[in-house]
């Protein structure tokens, strides 16, 4: 097949499955004259490798590509991570890739570049793209973005209890502190700023060396970092984030041997689904769908 034939709208591909209820599981948005399943479930992919990271720590870029292409094929339904990219990408878009650069655990620019490769196998122009964290608001590529793609690591968070994918978005402000009330209870009000309402296409929460408990600002200890050695992928932030949170408690209880509720409480991501309507925090309304090595999964 033609790697043109791939590029359906949104409406074509819908109508060639004869079901909207597969665009809906896919994470596309729905038209007007579009009938919405309200038991469709929000699809997260989880994957893992075990050789992804190496005998010496180091990210293994050839492996978190394969892993990001196997996800992408899985979310989608495709045979093909080309095909799965431009359900989400046109060449017309302008792609800001929201990562996240803190300094101990920071996206891996491994992954940032397999992400990168895939925006431009959907037909985007390196010029179109760009990477940012901080600098994200001043960034011109950011500045005329029609397309985010939001990927960070997760970790615990002294201020909203985990570092989440929801929470990734804060640098579009310039009022940080506007969301800090109730251990940042509306954090997804962030996803309600001019800069990013209805752009973000895909959330990619890492999963590779996840901290799972802190004490304090910005603290960070390897002794509560494991390798994990996953991804997960999804076009909804909540869904993710909520997976995502199962696994940090699930090690959480292993390694402490009891139930250590995190502290401030995470609150932000049930209210992203209650208040703010961003997806949904239900794991009863959450397809998860498991690729790869699965020792110590945890969910």
């Amino acid at each position: 097949m033609k790697r043109s034939e791939y590029l359906l709208t949104r409406r074509d591909f819908i109508k060639g499955t004869g079901c909207a209820a597969l665009g809906l599981a896919a994470g596309l948005p729905v038209l007007a004259d579009e009938t919405a399943d309200p038991l469709v479930k929000a699809r997260v992919v989880l994957v893992r490798q075990e050789d992804v990271i190496g005998s010496d720590g180091a990210i293994r870029g050839e492996i978190i590509q394969d892993m990001l292409d196997q996800a992408m094929m899985a979310l989608f339904d495709q045979d093909d991570p080309t095909a799965s990219w431009k359900l989400r990408i046109t060449p017309d878009d302008v792609v800001g890739i929201k990562s996240n650069e803190w300094s101990d655990l920071r996206t891996p620019p491994e992954l940032e570049q397999a992400i990168k490769s895939g925006v431009m196998e959907a037909g985007v122009p390196e010029e179109n793209i760009s990477i940012g964290d901080r600098g994200v608001r001043s960034d011109p590529v950011f500045r005329r973005a029609t397309a985010l793609i939001n990927t960070r690591p997760l970790r615990t968070h002294a201020w909203s209890g985990v570092g989440s994918l929801i929470k990734n978005h804060i640098m579009f402000t310039d009022e940080p502190p506007k969301y800090h009330d109730n251990a940042c209870a509306d954090l997804g009000a962030l996803w309600h700023l001019p800069a990013v309402k209805g752009k973000t296409r895909l959330n990619i929460l890492v999963m590779l060396t996840p901290l799972f408990h802190g004490r304090g600002w910005h603290h960070y200890d390897p002794a509560y970092i494991w390798p994990y050695k996953g991804l997960l992928v999804s076009t909804d932030p909540v869904a993710a984030d909520t997976v995502g949170l199962q696994i940090l408690q699930a090690k959480r209880r292993a390694h402490f041997g009891d139930e250590r509720p995190l502290k401030p409480s995470p609150h932000h991501i049930v209210f992203a689904d209650t208040r703010h309507h961003l997806g949904t925090s239900d794991p009863g309304k959450i397809e998860l769908i498991r690729l790869g090595w699965d020792q110590d999964i945890l969910i």
